[in-house]
């Protein structure tokens, strides 16, 4: 299927006439694996990113990955112009894209898996060939950053993850699926 994108006005135009405003992400983002995993496909989304397919990840936001190699050795590609959480078939709005980047070191972090920050979002991932596992995953990863972030108990944490925040299928098609929990910033005071 052909799609046609209008970069101009920011939407895509389906084979049926249909438009679709365009949301570009990359959707694989990660880093060297541990050298003890030896070679890796960036297919499966793991501790080191790979495809991810979050389309909360577009410009503005900011990635969190753990670093096991020297220089990291970041890679990217995999560009989507738009995807619905889930990504069921195994194809977003497949594009080419390019992207700025910048990046730090955070030596006061101490990460197991992606994490990432939208300017009003945390968000916090769960990769596993199943999805109950991944959701239990990306909810654990969130109750801690709450407890890290407010000092609340892990119960209270609990809580108010229960409340306020949103669970989302990132992928369904990568082997590994993935889920990512949602929490609002304004939600942690």
């Amino acid at each position: 299927m052909t799609i046609g994108l209008d970069a101009a006005r920011g939407t895509a135009r389906m084979p049926w006439g249909q438009e679709i405003p365009l949301r570009p992400f990359f959707g694989v983002m990660g880093v060297a694996p541990p050298p003890a995993w030896r070679r890796q496909t960036s297919v499966i989304p793991r501790a080191f990113g790979g495809n991810i397919d979050n389309r909360e990840l577009v410009a503005g936001a900011t990635l969190y990955l753990p670093v096991f190699a020297p220089g990291a050795l970041f890679s990217c590609g995999d560009g989507h112009g738009a995807q619905g959480d889930g990504e069921v078939n195994l194809t977003a709005i497949e594009t080419a894209l390019s992207g700025t980047f910048r990046f730090s070191v955070r030596r006061d972090l101490a990460l197991e898996a992606p994490f990432a920050e939208t300017p009003t979002h945390l968000i916090t991932h769960g990769f596993d060939p199943d999805l109950d596992r991944c959701a239990e995953t990306a909810l654990r990863r969130m109750i801690a950053e709450i407890v890290v972030r407010t000092g609340r108990t892990r119960a209270e944490a609990y809580a108010l993850a229960s409340i306020c925040a949103d669970l989302h299928v990132t992928q369904l098609v990568n082997q590994h699926k993935g889920v990512h929990c949602l929490l609002a910033k304004a939600r942690l005071h």
